[in-house]
This record gives C-alpha cells, sequence and structure tokens, in this order.
C-alpha cells in the first residue's frame, strides 16, 4: 500500500507494520519522506486512516514533478488521486474513493470524472486500470 514511500520510525513495532504495508523503512531522518516519530496520533486508525495521515504528511511536489517530468498545477482532487495512487497504486476504485474521504453509500462520480478528466488532459496512459486496479501510468 505505500510502495514508494520511506518512513523513518524509532518503534519497532511501527517499523514492522510500515514494512508489511510495504514502505521502506529507513534508519535516518534525513533519508525519509516522512519521519513518523513527529506525527500525532491520537486514536487507533485504520489502514486508509494511516495511509491518509503520512500521504498527508509528504511533500507531493516530488511526486506531481516525478509523474510529470515537470511541475504542473492540478485541480484539488485530481492532484489527490495522482498522489494516492502514486503511493498506493493497485487501488480499486472503491479503496480510492474511502481514500480520498468519499463515503461508500453517497451517489457520486467525482472521482471517475476527475480520472476522466486527467486521462483526456494528458492521455489515457496517465491513470491506468488493471483488472480493477488503478494506478499511475505514464504522460
Amino acid at each position: 500500500m505505500l510502495e514508494s514511500v520511506k518512513i523513518f520510525t524509532s518503534d519497532k513495532y511501527w517499523k514492522q507494520i510500515f514494512t508489511d504495508l510495504g514502505a521502506t523503512v529507513v534508519d535516518a531522518k534525513t533519508a525519509a519522506d516522512i519521519v513518523f516519530d513527529d506525527v500525532d496520533i491520537s486514536a487507533p486508525v485504520s489502514v486508509i486512516d494511516l495511509q491518509n495521515i503520512i500521504c498527508d504528511h509528504i511533500n507531493n511536489t516530488d511526486i506531481i514533478h516525478r509523474v510529470f517530468g515537470r511541475y504542473v498545477v492540478l485541480p484539488s482532487l485530481q492532484h489527490k488521486i495522482i498522489v494516492m495512487l502514486s503511493k498506493n497504486p493497485n487501488m480499486t476504485m472503491s479503496e480510492l474513493k474511502t481514500a480520498l474521504g468519499v463515503l461508500p453509500n453517497v451517489a457520486t462520480h467525482a472521482v471517475e470524472n476527475a480520472v476522466y478528466q486527467l486521462r483526456k488532459v494528458y492521455g489515457r496512459d496517465i491513470i491506468q486500470n488493471i483488472d480493477g486496479k488503478y494506478k499511475v501510468g505514464h504522460v
């Protein structure tokens, strides 16, 4: 779930959790995308909530630059989709909606429309769907 994310934590239990979620656990704060010891988590969290907390604490500008090969300004939802799928490839549309804060029982096509607009502007391969799992492709 957290592929390509480098996390530093001094807690051995969090290290194991992050490893199980696919993150790279690093030994130096300076090599990390996020220093998890600095993140305040006050209650038990689900995997999706944990993923959102981590994504909110990472500088996403580098991700946008890596995906597009340059800095681009995207509408908020499109930006979040690119960042979320870059950090968590192979999410279903339902998982993506949940991660973006869309309630499962709400009838909206905002996420699907944002994916459509990204594909329309940047090409069909920008968001790939393989067997119902979405990931960021290339421009």
